[in-house]
């Protein structure tokens, strides 16, 4: 942590929402004294003023800790190359088509490592009329099921929610070549190039 970075952080974040120093005091019942102390690097905001000020200028309290707000330079968005991210304690399912961070249920999530399916991890795809049916002899209980099928082109996601003991039968749009990716709760996510 450093006082001087937050410091500059918190002046250049309320300089851009076009706030004066009083402004942001008013708005936090502080003085315009502490907001300009915080600014020369002489003082940090207590927790309590750390949280409102995340929420006043919408960043992460770590951010203002860090005095740094790291810039996405992700520039050719490719849709087979998203990030997927699972939440351990819901099951929600979060993608990205670049860095970001991501939480849910109080905790950091980290981007899942995509691993090219071995022959026999492979699900099967069978073309019926324009769609590709799709199915798998994976077990589908509670403690062990593929959470979601989906289908990447570059420009475009489809994406179908499976559930634990149901035959996992899906039907995706046939268009192009791709990645055919899908989460096993136990193993991790997978990809098919079709």
């Amino acid at each position: 942590m450093n006082i001087n970075k937050t410091g500059l952080l918190i002046k250049e974040m309320r300089t851009k929402m076009g706030m004066t120093q009083k402004g942001l005091a008013d708005l936090m019942n502080i003085s315009d004294k502490t907001v300009s102390k915080w600014e020369r690097g002489l003082g940090l905001p207590d927790v309590q003023l750390l949280i409102e000020l995340s929420e006043i200028f919408g960043v992460a309290v770590d951010v203002l800790l860090t005095g740094k707000i790291a810039k996405n330079d992700d520039k050719g968005v490719n849709m087979k190359n998203a990030k997927y991210y699972i939440c351990e304690e819901c099951g929600n399912i979060t993608m990205s088509t670049g860095c970001a961070e991501i939480s849910c249920c109080g905790r950091k999530l980290m981007p899942l490592e995509m691993k090219k399916a071995e022959p026999e991890e492979k699900l099967t795809v069978e073309t019926v009329e324009n769609d590709w049916f799709i199915t798998t002899s994976h077990p589908m209980t509670k403690e062990h099921y593929i959470s979601f099928v989906a289908f990447a082109t570059g420009e475009k996601i489809e994406l179908v929610k499976t559930y634990p003991e149901w035959d996992m039968n899906v039907r995706i749009q046939r268009r192009g070549h791709g990645k055919l990716i899908w989460y096993c709760v136990q193993h991790g996510l997978f990809y098919q190039l079709i």
